[in-house]
């Protein structure tokens, strides 16, 4: 589904999430989309924050700032839009306390989404959140944050080891991939699937409408 106000345009996808561009070429032709990530891999640390309006300022902070070092890697190149993103899942171990949690550690990725899974996801609710960023090529930024609630069965605790085993856990946000094998824990997704992947599709296209009124007028 590519939208026809799209075409012959070309966007910078600040991002190296192979996932990020597969979601993006729904929207977009494939041909005009360029891949530049961030120089700096560093990003900004959620360790401290525990409460939803932090995280939420976290992560739009997060995907600004991936949006200006992209930005200024272009320099001279030309672009109609550069956008950006970050997802986190975020948990609530106790009542209005809220955790984010990362990409598993290499070094103990299984024990660590298995604990995840015992003690946060099984017969519970968590939050997927993401942050976009659009800039077009006078410079303005479109922003919006998205948050999706997922649910999974506690009858998925049958299969979380033989989850650990497919491997697929390894640099997922939150230890799990909803679009692939991780979708047989999900009893309920309520808000964008796309979202829980990577990039909330209808928002981003929300996104890029608003981008392109304001160049057009």
């Amino acid at each position: 589904m590519i939208f026809s106000n799209l075409a012959g345009k070309t966007v910078v996808l600040g991002s190296r999430s192979p996932r990020r561009r597969e979601l993006l070429e729904r929207l977009y032709p494939e041909a005009r989309i360029e891949i530049l990530p961030p120089d700096d891999p560093e990003e900004l640390s959620f360790d401290g924050i525990h409460s939803l309006e932090g995280i939420h300022q976290q992560i739009q902070r997060i995907s600004r700032l991936k949006n200006e070092n992209v930005v200024r890697q272009c320099k001279e190149q030309t672009y109609d839009y550069l956008l950006t993103a970050d997802t986190v899942i975020v948990v609530e171990p106790t009542e209005n306390h809220y955790l984010v949690l990362g990409q598993p550690p290499e070094t103990d990725c299984a024990s660590t989404v298995k604990f995840w899974f015992e003690n946060y996801y099984l017969g519970k609710s968590h939050l997927a959140i993401s942050a976009i960023c659009l800039r077009n090529n006078s410079q303005s930024l479109f922003e919006k944050l998205v948050s999706t609630t997922v649910e999974m069965n506690q009858s998925g605790s049958t299969l979380v080891d033989w989850y650990l085993q497919t491997d697929e856990p390894r640099g997922k946000a939150g230890g799990y991939a909803i679009q692939g094998l991780g979708s047989l824990f999900i009893s309920q997704v309520t808000g964008s699937l796309s979202n829980v992947a990577g990039l909330p599709l209808l928002e981003t296209q929300q996104l890029f409408d608003r981008a392109t009124d304001q160049t057009a007028g």
